[in-house]
């Protein structure tokens, strides 16, 4: 006979105890650094997915929507919050948030095209023959609320070739404009007559000279400091002279801008490392400082070493140096240290150069968590950890302020106990920091 009167214990991918979390900590902990249907280290794209679907009708209503919400405007996830509110609407207890809750994730008109995607997902068929399928109430009405919000320049930007076209969404939830001009933009929209905007995408995929746009949108200042960033390969390719580059980079703004970005372009641009790197710096002025002694603990073990994302070459940890660029700037006192097998302390250097002294401190092997807490954590400093908590031992309570930044969506962790919990990996993680110490005090 199969006794069920036992105790169920959680263990990280690794070996260590771990916390079986609540439903509702579970999905916001499996949510929060979701790039969904991609591979993480641990564990694959299609069970972290069916593991939100699970968890949903799990939740209560309002938590969920506030989870969805918060991962598209806090943690800037574009797919899950989409495949959430989808889930949402095949169960009676949450439908009625649906409407409200769509619309204020689809954020880009393309995200209308692939929340659809999504919910036919499962539909038999081809996806063309899917389209025919009716979409549920709740699902209408927030399509149609956020079509409403998007102007003839956006729409045109996003209304790219695919099996959805956002005039087929036009078309299934029978939208009412809010005037007019909306009206006419609309029928552009599905004549396929919508003025096309001046992106360098258009400019380039035109013909236009590589050489002679991008010197255009730069002088024009029509190249925000991202669209820079972004496309510092393209403009070198271009043959663009060094100087006209240096001057637009320091001439962006950086206050929307955060460290990460920078190493990204640096990662292309290297012999404009100087530029980039005096931008970063000023793109750290002007946050919320934390006061005190700060310790930096910061996991360089095999699994960090994973990509963000399938697009992206910058890895887990070359994301958490650059939050411990903007942190060794912003903090009063700071010591930083990383940790696979052992624990190394790492020069407090700036900018680029920290980055490398973290990326280089040691070899990356396993990962011993507990090991490197028990060794560094120190009373009456404040202790922030930036790992995938994928340990091998486990880890104990902290001494005093302890912060655990999990950057993996990993099922089972060791960040709970007394330590404050932050899942995802955010541009907003050091700010979210001091400013929640503020409000306690």
């Amino acid at each position: 006979m199969v006794s069920l009167n036992r105790i169920v214990r959680a263990f990280t991918h690794e070996g260590a105890p771990a916390k079986s979390f609540a439903p509702d900590m579970e999905l916001k902990r499996t949510l929060m650094n979701c790039l969904l249907w991609e591979n993480q280290f641990y564990e694959d794209g299609v069970a972290i997915a069916d593991r939100i679907k699970a968890l949903v009708p799990k939740v209560a209503p309002e938590r969920v929507a506030a989870l969805a919400i918060e991962a598209r405007e806090e943690m800037k996830l574009r797919h899950a919050p989409l495949l959430v509110v989808r889930e949402m609407a095949r169960h009676d207890t949450h439908r009625a948030l649906v409407s409200t809750t769509l619309a204020r994730v689809i954020q880009r008109p393309d995200e209308m095209t692939e929340l659809l995607a999504i919910y036919w997902a499962d539909a038999l068929g081809p996806l063309q023959q899917r389209k025919s399928q009716p979409l549920a109430a709740q699902i209408k009405k927030g399509l149609a609320r956020a079509l409403t919000r998007f102007d003839a320049y956006q729409l045109a930007k996003y209304d790219r070739e695919g099996a959805v076209r956002i005039r087929d969404v036009l078309f299934l939830v029978h939208a009412k404009p809010k005037d007019a001009e909306q009206g006419k933009v609309w029928k552009q929209l599905v004549d396929g007559t919508l003025a096309s905007p001046d992106t360098w995408e258009v400019s380039l995929s035109g013909g236009a000279d590589k050489r002679a746009t991008f010197e255009r949108l730069i002088a024009d200042k029509r190249l925000g400091g991202m669209a820079l960033l972004r496309n510092l390969r393209l403009i070198q390719k271009a043959d663009v002279p060094r100087k006209t580059i240096a001057d637009a980079i320091n001439a962006m703004r950086t206050d929307r801008i955060l460290p990460y970005r920078f190493i990204t372009a640096a990662r292309h641009a290297p012999d404009l490392e100087p530029e980039l790197e005096t931008a970063m710096l000023k793109a750290t002025t002007g946050h919320v400082r934390l006061p005190g002694r700060t310790r930096l603990l910061i996991d360089v073990s095999g699994s960090m070493f994973w990509p963000l994302s399938a697009k992206s070459e910058m890895t887990r940890a070359e994301a958490a140096a650059a939050l411990a660029i903007l942190a060794r700037e912003i903090s009063d006192e700071v010591e930083i240290f990383t940790f696979s097998d052992r624990v190394v302390k790492v020069p407090p250097r700036r900018g680029f150069a920290l980055r490398d002294a973290i990326i280089n401190s040691q070899a990356h092997n396993g990962t011993y968590l507990g090991k490197a807490v028990s060794e560094i954590d120190r009373k009456g400093d404040r202790l922030i950890v930036f790992t995938d908590e994928q340990s091998h031992d486990p880890v104990p309570d902290p001494r005093a302020r302890g912060t655990m930044v999990n950057v993996a969506s990993c099922q089972n962790g060791v960040g709970y106990g007394p330590w404050t919990r932050i899942d995802g990996f955010s541009e907003a993680v050091v700010a979210w920091i001091a400013q929640s110490e503020q409000t306690l005090h």
